[in-house]
């Protein structure tokens, strides 16, 4: 018998981009890697496929309807924390309607738009992992 913790968790996330060029990124409350900074996104429940829950979880997360564009690349979080293992396909985003806020206080710490060149540190690893699929290395702290 296989200990279902110990299987690779789905997640999936979003890179949404503003007109600017602006990553919004929210502050993780809450393990894996509380304190830094990531792409929203969450984890994927059984029957549901990876982009239905990409648009669902940013709904629940910052009130905002989105539009997937495009998968950027496939993010993995290795014991960040959790002591889990996540595999998690990033898709690129625009957002459709409404404004983002934080709609889970207690998972989320605050949101912002961000130019590449200036992102908050630290990062979480599919933040990391969408970077560098753009060719971009950004210092871990």
């Amino acid at each position: 018998m296989t200990d279902s913790h110990l299987l690779p968790g789905a997640g999936c996330g979003a890179a949404i981009l503003d007109e600017e060029g602006r990553l919004l990124l929210i502050q993780r409350l809450k393990e894996p890697e509380a304190g830094a900074w990531g792409l929203p996104g969450g984890k994927i429940d059984f029957g549901e496929r990876a982009e239905d829950t990409a648009r669902r979880e940013i709904e629940e997360e910052l009130g905002v309807r989105i539009e997937l564009t495009g998968l950027a690349c496939i993010a993995e979080t290795i014991n960040k924390g959790d002591g889990r293992h996540w595999v998690a396909p990033v898709y690129t985003a625009r957002i459709l309607s409404g404004e983002p806020r934080v709609m889970e206080p207690h998972k989320h710490g605050g949101w912002g738009w961000f130019a590449l060149d200036e992102l908050p540190l630290p990062l979480t690893s599919p933040a990391h992992d969408y970077l560098a699929s753009l060719g971009r290395q950004v210092p871990k702290a």
